[in-house]
């Protein structure tokens, strides 16, 4: 098996069908109907990635979310209804690693599924890049400020690699997404943003006066080659 996946949906027929998508690209499906069993099996099983509907019966996903979260760095796919802008910005700040707006096409899940599982596993085994108090290590998947452990998502983290294997090179949104998420950016699609500022709370002193991912107006991100 490839890697195994809880899904976290309350509708039948539609996790029904991812399980049995998935199944066929050999990954290995643990359905939930709501969010209380869904909290119970990642507590008492290992999984590689969370599928998570933010619409279910027994509580806001959103919720579910940030219980994991607080406890495991699990990556977490949110499902929403694709108006809901503001539901993928409040996911993505509590630690989701990306999301899928419904209806979609099950082939795109998968794609999702494996870019994020991808960027966990980390083929740069030998890459640590050191900027001041802050190393950012590619093989381990980490970052540390101060020999501290930065607490990032998988998708933050990448992210983080990205612009640091560019520092000083201001990198655009639109470029950002087609190297970390392999997809192209919407003109609505902020996410980059938000992520941007969690990686900003977690390793600038002062994430309101940021000196390590600083905004170039009208352009995108750079990341400083010089820090403290």
């Amino acid at each position: 098996m490839t890697g195994r996946i809880l899904l976290v949906e309350d509708d039948a027929r539609l996790a029904a069908m991812v399980e049995d998508y998935l199944g066929g690209a050999e990954y290995r499906v643990t359905i939930a109907p709501d969010g209380a069993t869904g909290l119970d099996r990642h507590g008492r099983e290992g999984f590689d990635l969370v599928v998570l509907d933010l619409m279910l019966p027994d509580m806001d996903g959103l919720e579910v979310c940030r219980r994991i979260r607080a406890k495991s760095d699990t990556p977490i796919l949110m499902l929403t209804a694709r108006g809901d802008a503001m539901d993928r910005v409040v996911g993505l700040e509590l630690g989701a690693d990306d999301y899928l707006p419904k209806p979609f096409e099950p082939r795109e899940l998968l794609a999702r599924i494996k870019a994020i599982l991808r960027r966990g596993r980390g083929d740069d085994r030998s890459e640590i890049l050191r900027f001041g108090r802050l190393e950012i290590d590619a093989g381990a998947r980490e970052a540390r400020l101060d020999d501290n452990h930065v607490d990032l998502t998988g998708y933050q983290f990448a992210l983080l690699l990205e612009l640091a294997r560019n520092a000083g090179r201001v990198m655009s949104r639109e470029t950002l997404m087609d190297r970390v998420r392999n997809e192209r950016l919407e003109a609505f699609d902020r996410s980059i943003d938000v992520h941007v500022s969690r990686i900003r709370a977690a390793i600038e002193d002062d994430p309101k006066k940021p000196r390590r991912v600083i905004t170039v107006r009208g352009a995108g991100y750079v990341f400083a080659k010089v820090q403290d």
